[in-house]
């Protein structure tokens, strides 16, 4: 008696701690951007443009060549990856002179629902 007990309590508590872990992975995720991004704006504040997308975060730690302005860096510790540990997704849109940054959620693709979605500035 006492198993099938438990068994219907973890039943119960089970998918919403799951649930509940999703959810702070999108919020660490959400908190982390814009961080990058407030990085990202003092770099361009200081060198008068965003990083291209070659230079990619890793110019807000290190200086690249083709910043003389630089007055980084702009992190107190190297790009953390996105929670479910990858890089995350940085590319300068030369159209509109802003970026896109972002981390592609859960199943690192763009595109998806819940916590597969992307998650962007």
């Amino acid at each position: 008696m006492v198993v099938a007990i438990i068994g219907l309590l973890a039943s119960y508590v089970g998918p919403k701690y799951f649930a509940q872990l999703g959810k702070s992975e999108v919020t660490v995720s959400k908190a982390q951007i814009e961080s990058l991004g407030k990085a990202l704006d003092n770099f361009r504040l200081d060198v008068g443009r965003y990083p291209s997308t070659e230079e990619g975060l890793a110019a807000l730690n290190t200086r690249p060549t083709t910043a003389p302005k630089w007055n980084g860096p702009y992190l107190l510790k190297d790009t953390p990856p996105d929670p479910w540990g990858r890089p995350y997704a940085y590319r300068l849109e030369t159209v509109q002179g802003d970026f896109f940054l972002g981390s592609y959620g859960k199943d690192g693709r763009p595109g998806g629902v819940g916590e597969n979605a992307d998650i962007t500035r």
